[in-house]
């Protein structure tokens, strides 16, 4: 089985990189801090006997070689964060995937298929607004459209790739070609498994983050001499959206809605707003549904700005198809929490996640940990150390089946 105390270990290690005044954890992607942290886990991949690269976008990848004529079967996560986040979520599955490996050469436990564990390239997109860069670079989909969106101080992906030594006319020599499967152990950031009372599930697909960004314009006017018949104020439109939007998404029982981003100008405590802008995620396990809610809130976000004599434009930031995992892959796992003799929960994944880029490419799978609280993208983001040992346990065994069939 799998050394628990080295892998619980090398999650608190990893965690002081990018800690924050209250635990939490901040690393954006091409950053200093972020570097350091890579180099951390290449140095846990030459521990674990593997062979160690940075592909051409800045993928952390290390390799356990096996047969030559078979295809590689595919682990990882990601190491980067949202904002003063936890120090679970994606270090987890990369460092599990890293402990499994090592675990098995331990043991002598010979796979027949080559192995790669990849530390994906900004998955969350907390600095650029647009994430999952390095999945989308493996599954050949990143483009240079993509390297010239920009973080809050006017750099672009492009620009931070080449300050860290990584070539932009290069991005398609990250893709992967024969590959067997992607599978990935995250933490769940949800309640479903603690409300089981269960430590691990199978995930059955991944809802399909979509991005839209409004925004509106008014007419920046004085608060005291304008009357409240004559304002076109963006901010109070804004709210009526907002607010509908919630009520919208509730009508559905997998859906989510959510405003992560909101600012105005110009800012003034007496003065009418004259723009705002405003980010609605929104997503779902049905794809239709994820278009008939995106449909109704447009609808309703065009009439309100209408009647009220707003312009309005919007920009999709980003829309990926919902996932379903690879049947194939949930009865492996199945099987192996059975036999660890727990009960066998499958779920839903909320949370976007890299294998999504892989759905016409190649089957994915994941493992759900218990999340304390269901809390997540917060420094009280907590997974027990039982847990994590039993999600290791699940992925080594769920690991070895797979290489066999």
């Amino acid at each position: 089985m799998v050394n628990s105390d080295r892998l619980w270990t090398r999650i608190q290690e990893l965690s002081l990189i990018g800690q924050t005044s209250d635990n939490g954890v901040t690393r954006f992607a091409y950053t200093d801090i972020e570097k350091e942290a890579y180099e951390k886990v290449k140095h846990y991949m030459q521990e674990a006997g593997l062979q160690v690269t940075y592909d051409s976008i800045g993928n952390l990848i290390g390799t356990l070689p096996g047969a030559d004529n078979l295809p590689t079967i595919l682990l990882g996560s990601h190491i980067d964060t949202v904002p003063n986040g936890g120090k679970f979520d994606g270090s987890l599955g990369v460092l599990t995937a890293i402990e499994v490996l090592q675990s098995l050469q331990e043991q002598n436990i010979k796979l027949n298929h080559p192995v790669k564990v990849i530390a994906f390239k900004d998955e969350e997109g907390s600095r650029f607004g647009f994430g999952m860069i390095g999945s989308l670079a493996v599954a050949g989909n990143l483009k240079a459209d993509h390297l010239q969106w920009k973080d809050a101080n006017g750099i672009s992906v492009h620009d931070a790739m080449v300050k860290h030594g990584y070539d932009p006319n290069k991005i398609q020599e990250a893709k992967m070609d024969n590959i067997k499967l992607y599978l990935e152990l995250h933490i769940e950031q949800g309640k479903v498994l603690e409300k089981e009372n269960v430590p691990v599930g199978v995930v059955t697909g991944i809802a399909g983050p979509l991005w839209l960004k409004f925004s509106l314009k008014g007419e920046a006017e004085h608060a005291g001499a304008t009357p409240m018949n004559q304002r076109k104020d963006p901010l109070v439109a804004a709210s009526l959206i907002i607010s509908e939007t919630e009520k919208l998404a509730k009508k559905y029982e997998h859906a989510v809605a959510t405003v992560g981003t909101l600012s105005l100008t110009p800012g003034g405590v007496n003065v009418i707003p004259g723009s705002v802008e405003f980010t609605i995620d929104i997503r779902d396990i049905n794809e239709e549904i994820l278009d008939q809610l995106e449909k109704e809130i447009r609808d309703y976000a065009s009439k309100v700005v209408e009647e009220r004599g707003i312009h309005m434009s919007i920009v999709e930031l980003q829309k990926i198809a919902p996932v379903l995992c690879s049947s194939t892959i949930q009865e492996t796992i199945q099987e192996s929490i059975a036999e660890l003799r727990f009960p066998v929960i499958s779920l839903p994944s909320g949370a976007g996640h890299d294998g999504m880029q892989f759905k016409d490419s190649f089957p994915i799978g994941m493992i759900f940990v218990r999340s304390q609280d269901g809390i997540s993208h917060n420094p009280k983001e907590f997974t027990s150390k039982e847990d994590v040992k039993i999600g290791a346990e699940t992925m080594l065994l769920t690991l070895s089946k797979l290489d066999q069939r």
